[in-house]
């Protein structure tokens, strides 16, 4: 995949199947719970051949375009536990993992073409993946997510975090994320902006939990 190809991208929102509105704080609060309170419960379901095929899909050139793969692949709702297969599918490009009982992203830092990640509603204590040079879109949404490390993606323009149980915001560097316009951070529970200086944030979404003691 060449730079120009890359640089030109602009996420085709019917293509990525995005949702148009948001389930509400509270149910996913609940669908959190409830996980917590189930998840040794959890039979371990790794990522097989077989969900991979049901679940790749648009076709396209790869490398210097003289062969094809298919690039996204979207296996919400599989109740995985593991998604190690994903290492050998190095291009891929667009992967949606939400709705599992995904703890561990890691195979993701083979994906060096990623450009679209959702893992929303799994149960994930950390966004970190090591820097994918390509990835413009992420949500994290409705995990377990703690702090705000390990995120370092240059071309990253959309992080979404909300739903999670971050405190404080740190290991955002603005050198790094020099393309980061969007932050979604609701839900969470912060009780400052401390730790958000990034050169080119235009949408920054948050709530503030009041730590003033109550008359």
């Amino acid at each position: 995949m060449s730079d120009e190809e890359l640089e030109d991208f602009e996420p085709d929102q019917d293509d990525l199947e995005k949702e148009d509105d948001e389930k509400e704080t509270e149910e996913w609060e609940d669908y959190r719970k409830e996980g917590e309170e189930y998840s040794e419960e959890w039979m371990p379901t790794p990522l097989t051949e077989d969900m991979m095929k049901e679940g790749l899909s648009l076709l396209c050139k790869t490398g210097s375009g003289l062969a094809h793969a298919y690039v996204k692949l979207e296996v919400k709702e599989r109740d995985l536990t593991d998604i190690f297969l994903l290492r050998s599918y190095i291009h891929l490009r667009y992967v949606d993992v939400s709705e599992n009982h995904l703890t561990d992203l890691s195979p993701l830092n083979y994906l060096t073409h990623l450009l679209w990640l959702k893992a929303d509603g799994n149960n994930l204590r950390s966004a970190h993946l090591n820097e994918l040079p390509y990835l413009q879109i992420a949500t994290f949404a409705y995990n377990q997510i703690t702090d705000t490390e390990g995120i370092s993606h240059p071309r990253l323009g959309i992080l979404d975090l909300k739903g999670n149980r971050i405190r404080r915001v740190t290991g955002l560097d603005p050198q790094k994320l020099i393309s980061l316009h969007t932050l979604e951070l609701r839900g969470n529970q912060l009780d400052s902006t401390l730790g958000i200086h990034l050169p080119r944030l235009k949408n920054l979404f948050l709530e503030i939990k009041d730590t003033a003691p109550k008359t």
